[in-house]
């Protein structure tokens, strides 16, 4: 599906590549609009910064990433009896801020338990989700961090389609990571090759080795 057509601001730029456009000047009134409206419709994801709108359509390449590590995040946390709730792409806003995005996926880990039995989330009382996972092939999408560290999201992940990053949340900025705050057994290395090893292997077979990585990994670590 290709991007709403908006007949608003002046400047508008695209990155064709992901079905992104980026929008400005939108008023806070116009974003909450567009949500309601687009409230049906999973494939189109917002984001809103003070007055700058991102509107973008994940391509299939986009999605298999994103579930493919949100995935190994469901696995690993399963075989640490972790609780974890994954939000998915909710949206999450904060009108006071002028801020709102729509993570590719999201997942409360530590704050679990604080969230428990919810169905929506309201960032002026809840917490925000303990990491959200962005994956960006191509350049020229909205820079999204600043609106994260706002809300206070501990951890960022961002897949390029090459190599996961790690990123955690330090005096209100991001800063690079070998190892996951969250989820410490894992590092950006560690996944970058296992989803670079998606690209070849059957995803059962996937499974299965990063299964067995994790049982070695934590009995090195008795």
């Amino acid at each position: 599906m290709s991007p709403p057509t908006l007949a608003i601001g002046e400047h508008v730029s695209h990155t064709p590549a992901e079905q992104r456009v980026i929008v400005q000047p939108v008023s806070w009134t116009t974003y909450e609009q567009l949500l309601a409206d687009l409230a049906n419709q999973s494939s189109t994801r917002l984001t809103y910064d003070r007055g700058r709108l991102e509107i973008m359509c994940p391509l299939p390449e986009h999605e298999e990433w994103n579930r493919t590590i949100a995935l190994l995040v469901e696995v690993l946390a399963e075989a640490m009896r972790l609780d974890v709730r994954n939000f998915g792409s909710t949206t999450f806003r904060r009108a006071d801020l002028a801020c709102g995005f729509e993570p590719d996926s999201c997942f409360y880990i530590q704050h679990e338990a604080d969230i428990s039995g919810k169905s929506t989330i309201d960032l002026t009382v809840d917490p925000p989700p303990d990491l959200v996972i962005e994956v960006d092939v191509t350049s020229g999408s909205l820079d999204k961090f600043p609106i994260y560290a706002q809300v206070g999201v501990p951890e960022v992940w961002r897949y390029d389609g090459q190599r996961l990053r790690m990123y955690v949340l330090t005096a209100e900025r991001y800063v690079a990571a070998e190892t996951s705050l969250v989820l410490p057994l894992l590092t950006g290395p560690r996944l970058s090759e296992v989803l670079t090893q998606s690209k070849t292997m059957k995803r059962t077979a996937l499974l299965r080795s990063f299964r067995t990585w994790i049982r070695q990994q934590r009995r090195r670590m008795r």
